[in-house]
């Protein structure tokens, strides 16, 4: 899972030299180009390699602290002095640049401090509990089964004797799976998962249009409390997550604001990592059929593999911005107070300094760690049902269709255009039993 909110809007930073004891200091262009978007990690592991700390600098002129290195990112993950509160981030980002958007216009645990980080963490996190998470076990197998079959029927229809149709693993699969699981969790409509996407896109990625940015949240706070008050007026209370939320607001313990966020949170962030870490894992696999063949041939491998997927090619690229409370003193580089902070996340997961041969994809690799779910406090609540889905999704996906190849030239694959996420926009393959 990841967050509702994304980063202020930056793209490609491009390093000049500089000093060794100081931050390497980076321009961004306008948007991010295809380079740093198909492949972000020779840039990353210059900036890792030339100083403990980066500065670019974002639209309008917004200075941004890149921190790049695992025991640094590690460190700053839970060192309380990297404040997330939106309110003092908004406030701190209009007095520096006007129209950047620190995502003020959601309340959720990924922008909240203590104490109010603390209480609205406790209302929902018993729902990701272990054990509730392996409950949840048959049901994720059932919509992977669904979903393939799908996948089945589709190449089936669009197959002759002369070509092999191709299918997009993103739309058909790695999207649809955990929209329905947290469709499920929430009680929500399944037939409106494509309004979710539609949401999920505008408000992660942004793109600088800070109108649609808020014309996607509004839409979805009202489109949320018109399923809140029908319940409420039907008295109906399924045993979903929906419902332990609207009692929980029953109890005086979240606002109506607070369950928008809440279910914005688990909308978006319940299915954008999963999308994301199951399309590069394809991707991975597809480049590499002989580790997909070893994993075919023993799937209790797949936990272990999806630990490597994680740290490998990260869902989450860059952690959500945070600001110092104080000076705070970064590998000899002191970053001043009401700075704001990125944590490269995945710098961190190729840092050689913690990974042997960080940049290869190693599936039976010993030296685990990986931080692509945070750490701390806002450690990504919804890990373990991350993980459950995309074993799940690849053992069965791998089970069924042994022989799938990549339907284009992997150069024309298009990236997410969001310095903060990696993941495909789409992956269209060729199906083979």
């Amino acid at each position: 899972m990841t967050t509702a909110t994304a980063a202020p809007r930056t793209n490609s930073p491009r390093p000049h030299k500089h000093r060794p004891d100081t931050p390497e200091t980076t321009t961004e262009p306008r948007r991010n180009p295809p380079t740093f978007l198909s492949d972000p990690y020779p840039t990353l592991a210059r900036m890792r390699e030339s100083a403990p700390v980066s500065v670019l600098h974002g639209d309008g002129g917004l200075r941004l602290w890149i921190i790049p290195r695992y025991a640094d990112v590690r460190a700053a993950l839970s060192d309380p002095r990297f404040a997330q509160d939106a309110r003092r981030a908004q406030a701190l980002a209009d007095s520096r640049v006007e129209g950047v958007n620190m995502g003020t216009d959601i309340t959720h645990m990924l922008s909240s401090d203590p104490p109010d980080h603390t209480r609205l963490r406790r209302v929902v996190q018993a729902a990701f509990s272990r054990k509730r998470v392996e409950a949840m076990r048959p049901m994720v197998e059932r919509i992977t089964l669904e979903l393939l079959d799908g996948l089945d029927a589709a190449a089936a229809r669009h197959t002759t004797r002369t070509t092999t149709a191709a299918v997009d693993l993103v739309r058909d699969f790695a999207f649809p799976l955990p929209i329905l699981v947290v469709c499920e969790l929430l009680g929500f409509p399944p037939e409106d998962r494509d309004l979710y996407r539609k949401w999920s896109t505008t408000i992660v990625t942004q793109e600088g249009d800070h109108a649609a940015f808020r014309r996607a949240v509004q839409e979805m706070g009202a489109y949320v409390l018109a399923i809140a008050d029908r319940r409420i007026r039907r008295d109906e209370r399924p045993a979903d997550l929906l419902t332990e939320l609207l009692a929980a607001r029953e109890r005086g313990e979240l606002t109506d604001d607070e369950i928008v966020g809440m279910v914005a949170l688990l909308l978006i962030g319940g299915h954008e990592t999963t999308v994301n870490l199951l399309s590069t894992s394809c991707l991975a696999l597809l480049r590499e059929p002989g580790q997909a063949a070893w994993l075919r041939a023993d799937p209790t491998r797949m936990p272990g593999a999806v630990e490597e997927f994680l740290r490998y090619d990260s869902p989450i690229c860059m952690a959500t911005t945070r600001f110092t409370t104080e000076p705070v003193d970064v590998g000899g580089v002191v970053i001043p107070q009401d700075e704001f902070v990125l944590l490269s996340l995945g710098a961190a997961n190729r840092d050689p300094a913690r990974f042997q041969d960080p940049d290869r994809l190693i599936l039976d690799r010993r030296d685990a760690g990986h931080l692509a779910f945070g750490g701390g406090i806002h450690r990504c609540l919804g890990a373990l049902l991350g993980k459950l889905e995309t074993e799940i999704a690849l053992t069965a996906l791998l089970a069924r269709f042994p022989g799938t190849t990549l339907a284009c030239q992997e150069g024309d694959l298009r990236w997410r255009n969001t310095m903060m996420l990696r993941g495909l926009e789409a992956l269209p393959v060729t199906l083979h039993r």
